[in-house]
């Protein structure tokens, strides 16, 4: 049985079939619909129901808590049709100038960038090159069917590689592989760009970036874009992790600012111990932003992290006045 959908205001419609996930159906017939980290944790992809009955899904409790799920809303990137549906939802510009690819990389360089974090650059074949936003993901696929996201963390204009942060997880057997068994020139695919956690350069808003972890990675091919392209918006840039350790790439943050007027780096760490020998700022990040702006009507907001700083964060700029609808998200999650 199908289902017809029709977005909201533009008119758009297209058809799913029972269990279809309705992001993916409108990707595959052409519509861009915001989403981030396509397994119902960052929200970036919300939108509300105005007819017609779904199912969420597993969508998360952070991302749709109980009473926007009263008030008609639900998760694209999980949810599926139980009748025709009519979707109040943004849409996005055509993304044909970034297609979806399939795509053989190889190895080309391992490099430690803490005892947790793994930076691997990956060789793409000869003559070719990913078309990417800054901000967005690749999925590698692997054997057996599985799938693994990582965030693209160099700007577009440095294609010579792809970029990307591993961090070694417990029990999770890809990033096993990355830490005691990946070998340069070792070959996989992948499969992007995805995403649209992206920098929205039409705007003139300042911008504050949160960064939590290696959420810093797509936040660092952001930064590294608007430098390059001579972006002159305001940026103040909040990395916050558990240790002195986790700002694996503090220094080069930290030179962004000296050279930039511009961008201000402000890094938290949450749990200083006696051996960071740290005189900065403490506590939980998306709080740090907190106590440094009262009014967040003027920004636009860019947040990449575990679920809970997404939710967090959302919920407090939010109350202090940040329009829903400029603040952007992608939520990392990690699979054993």
């Amino acid at each position: 049985m199908t289902h017809q959908i029709t977005l909201k205001p533009s008119g758009h419609q297209y058809t799913v079939a029972d269990g279809e996930i309705l992001l993916e159906a409108a990707l595959d017939a052409g519509f861009v619909l915001p989403y981030g980290c396509r397994n119902g944790a960052c929200g970036s992809c919300r939108a509300k129901v105005l007819e017609g009955t779904v199912d969420h899904g597993r969508s998360q409790k952070g991302a749709l808590p109980d009473n926007a799920r009263s008030e008609g809303y639900t998760l694209l990137c999980c949810a599926t049709a139980q009748s025709d549906l009519v979707i109040e939802c943004r849409e996005l510009a055509d993304s044909s100038e970034y297609p979806v690819r399939i795509m053989p990389c190889r190895v080309q360089a391992l490099e430690k960038l803490a005892d947790d974090v793994m930076l691997i650059s990956l060789k793409l074949p000869v003559n070719e090159r990913l078309a990417f936003r800054a901000g967005q993901y690749i999925e590698f696929m692997l054997k057996g069917g599985g799938r693994r996201a990582f965030s693209i963390a160099n700007a577009p204009h440095d294609d010579g590689f792809l970029q990307l942060h591993v961090r070694r997880i417990e029990g999770g057997k890809f990033t096993h592989h990355v830490f005691e068994s990946m070998q340069v020139k070792e070959i996989l695919r992948f499969e992007g760009p995805h995403g649209t956690f992206h920098l929205r350069e039409e705007s003139d808003k300042p911008i504050i970036l949160v960064a939590g972890g290696t959420g810093f990675a797509p936040i660092k091919s952001m930064v590294e874009h608007a430098i390059h392209n001579h972006i002159q918006r305001p940026i103040k840039l909040y990395w916050g992790a558990r240790n002195r350790a986790g700002l694996y790439l503090h220094e080069m943050a930290a030179q962004w600012a000296a050279e930039h007027p511009h961008i201000e780096y402000i890094p938290v760490l949450s749990e200083v111990g006696p051996d960071d020998a740290w005189s900065g700022r403490s506590g939980l990040v998306h709080e740090a932003v907190l106590e440094d702006v009262a009014d967040f009507s003027p920004y636009q907001v860019y947040a990449c992290g575990a679920p809970g700083m997404i939710d967090a964060a959302r919920d407090d700029f939010c109350a202090h006045g940040l329009p829903a609808d400029e603040f952007f998200a992608d939520a990392f999650t990690f699979s054993t």
